[in-house]
């Protein structure tokens, strides 16, 4: 696809199913932090400046740069990498966006992802905010894609958590998503959670659940539980939605058995995908996996000049 100005990256973005207007504030908020100042032009009154290039490189100059994988992976936020490069290329004249790279698709070293052709100083001032959110979201889809991979020909599947970075949680839950695995609710207000914490505030696991259902009759409701006994008594008041937490696999195996067909159960706790088998094994739907936002390494890519 090709992008001529920021319309055609809006596009691009809705496409993915990405709201335009969140992944743009995420975008210049990127680019403030990075400019110091709020704004994308390379040099005027209220905006910060790319010294470096600004010192040595003519106003006028323009290059063609191409976004290349440096390692094999899953590729996740291309239309984001294509939207940071259209919001600075916009102000300081004509530019092209040639994406070629396809979320959730394998991806090998070498492989082209974009080639951008533009004023200079543009390009580089946005290279920096561009690989950093498209190599985050590729690694979170990579290792998302490894979690797939593992529980293939199982019944369960890799649910996401809300251990993500602040203020990127909508680019990371997309990484997932494009890459095979499930998102759990978006924040707090999607869904209820009753955590240990919740049970002990509330006095009990089934006062809990009880006090969400009452408050709130038409919201999915998740309860965590740390002991099998507890189950029992969540099905007979009502709970069809239980996170088995820190369970060893035999118990979580009888757990499911007996209450399977009543109950959406989900396995966590510092799983590992050496845990996958044996958590898809003991009949769970879900396993719970913070690691693929929070500790996800990043899949390195590089923006290369095209010598004139």
């Amino acid at each position: 696809m090709s992008i001529t100005d920021l319309a055609g990256a809006g596009e691009l973005i809705k496409a993915a199913g990405l709201d335009v207007a969140a992944v743009f504030m995420i975008i210049d908020d990127a680019l403030a932090e990075d400019l110091g100042g709020r704004g994308v032009l390379p040099e005027g009154a209220g905006y910060g400046v790319d010294v470096t290039s600004v010192a040595t490189i003519a106003a006028d100059a323009r290059a063609v740069a191409r976004l290349v994988l440096r390692e094999d992976g899953v590729l996740a936020g291309t239309a984001v990498a294509a939207a940071t490069f259209a919001r600075v290329c916009e102000p300081a004249g004509p530019y092209a966006i040639e994406v070629t790279g396809v979320d959730g698709s394998p991806v090998r070293r070498g492989d082209l992802v974009l080639t951008v052709e533009g004023n200079t100083r543009a390009v580089l001032t946005g290279e920096r905010i561009a690989l950093n959110l498209i190599t985050m979201m590729s690694g979170v889809a990579t290792a998302t894609s490894a979690w797939v991979d593992a529980l293939a020909g199982t019944s369960t599947r890799v649910r996401d958590t809300r251990k993500t970075t602040p203020g990127l949680r909508t680019l990371q839950k997309y990484a997932v998503r494009i890459a095979g695995g499930v998102n759990h609710r978006k924040c707090l207000a999607d869904a209820a959670l009753i955590k240990d914490n919740h049970v002990i505030a509330a006095g009990g696991v089934v006062p809990a659940y009880r006090s969400v259902r009452a408050r709130y009759p038409e919201l999915p409701i998740q309860v965590e539980v740390t002991k099998p006994e507890q189950v029992g008594e969540l099905v007979a008041a009502g709970a069809t939605e239980i996170l088995l937490d820190n369970m060893a696999p035999e118990t979580m195996r009888s757990v499911v058995a007996e209450f399977g067909d009543a109950v959406v159960f989900e396995a966590s706790g510092g799983l590992t995908l050496a845990d996958a088998a044996a958590a898809a094994a003991t009949g769970v739907d879900y396993v719970a996996v913070g690691a693929i936002t929070h500790s996800a390494p990043i899949l390195d890519l590089a923006l290369d000049f095209v010598e004139p």
